[in-house]
């Protein structure tokens, strides 16, 4: 049975690649790039580890302090809470604001590999399909819901598969925890907390490497062509038969009309005498050898033979010489080597008419 004109069956041209990358779409995962950056994150903590461990004790020492809190307790206002916070936001923030930079850079990064620099502002434009609720009703219960979903679910079972892991491995050092200080036990959690996040990462980066080969597998097939989609655009690229054998035509008008304008100029013009006619130039101080002015075959032949007559040049008529002359020669070009003797012969006739 013959496929339905509708159905996709082509794989996209590189004109159709092109215009939907001007829309902003093109194959990426996202999942990868937040994988990438929960993962760049734990690791830059890990490797900042003691740097990191000092600022948050120097901190931590700092706000529990006993004469600290008993000085901000005493004197407790809206205005003193507001400004402990505000001591509190600019402490934190040297300390996370290094990890948050390598974060974004990475996720940046990692947004670039995948779709190469790209600057959309189709996107920016406001789409009321989007807000339309049978169009969103329908994206619900899509194919591609049923994947995320999946892929959501599947993602927060491998997240609880891990801690739980970590948590069971780490459970005798947190029965300790009750017998160190409030530096011993903050500094337990972190390291499990780090082991956790670091493992969690390379698990989910390795699921979201399967993720990418999904995204460019649908957006393959998302973009795929019908066969008049292909004929269209073909049209587009070639220009219709009609309208090139239209141009074609032109062009070939405005070529002889170039032409007829060299006859006059012309030495010679040879002919077979009824098809073919071609008209020679030679100027002794100027051409290293007789030049074709223009050519052509019958009703060309005879406006060639017509203008010739009508200023006064020259008309020889030689069969071979004509075809061959026709066959081997543009206009524009010399005569070649082979026929130097028989147009010579031409020449020194016309020499001696015009003598």
């Amino acid at each position: 049975m013959a496929q339905g004109s509708g159905e996709k069956t082509e794989k996209a041209s590189d004109k159709k690649r092109k215009d939907v990358k001007k829309k902003g779409e093109t194959h990426k995962s996202m999942d990868l790039c937040s994988s990438v950056m929960l993962l760049v994150t734990f690791g830059a903590i890990y490797i900042g580890y003691e740097g990191f461990i000092r600022s948050m004790r120097s901190l931590s020492g700092a706000m529990l302090d006993k004469s600290f809190i008993v000085e901000r307790a005493a004197n407790l206002t809206s205005k003193t809470v507001v400004a402990y916070y505000k001591d509190i936001l600019f402490a934190v923030l040297p300390i996370v604001l290094p990890f948050f930079a390598v974060c974004m850079v990475a996720g940046a990064l990692v947004h670039v590999a995948q779709t190469g620099p790209m600057f959309i502002t189709e996107k920016l434009k406001p789409d009321f399909k989007k807000i339309n609720p049978i169009s969103g009703f329908k994206r619900i219960f899509s194919m591609r819901a049923v994947v995320d979903l999946i892929k959501a679910v599947a993602k927060v079972i491998i997240i609880a598969v891990v801690a739980k892991g970590q948590l069971e491995a780490g459970v005798q050092k947190f029965l300790t925890l009750m017998y160190v200080d409030v530096g011993g036990a903050f500094l337990t959690v972190l390291s499990t907390c780090l082991s956790m996040g670091i493992l969690i990462g390379v698990v989910l980066v390795a699921f979201a490497a399967a993720d990418m080969l999904y995204q460019w597998w649908r957006f393959e097939k998302d973009i795929m062509m019908t066969k008049q989609e292909v004929k269209e655009e073909h049209k587009q690229l070639e220009g219709n038969p009609q309208t090139k054998g239209r141009i074609r035509s032109i062009q070939r008008k405005m070529s002889a009309a170039r032409m007829m304008k060299n006859v006059p100029d012309s030495t010679v013009v040879v002919t077979n005498p009824d098809h073919y006619a071609v008209a020679l130039r030679y100027r002794e101080n100027e051409d290293t050898a007789p030049v074709v002015v223009a050519k052509g075959v019958d009703f060309l032949a005879q406006r060639i033979k017509k203008i010739a007559n009508e200023n006064k040049v020259a008309i020889v008529e030689n069969k071979p010489v004509a075809r061959a002359l026709y066959a081997a020669c543009e206009v524009g070009d010399e005569i070649p080597p082979e026929l130097y003797q028989a147009v010579a012969d031409i020449l020194i006739y016309v020499y001696r008419l015009n003598k």
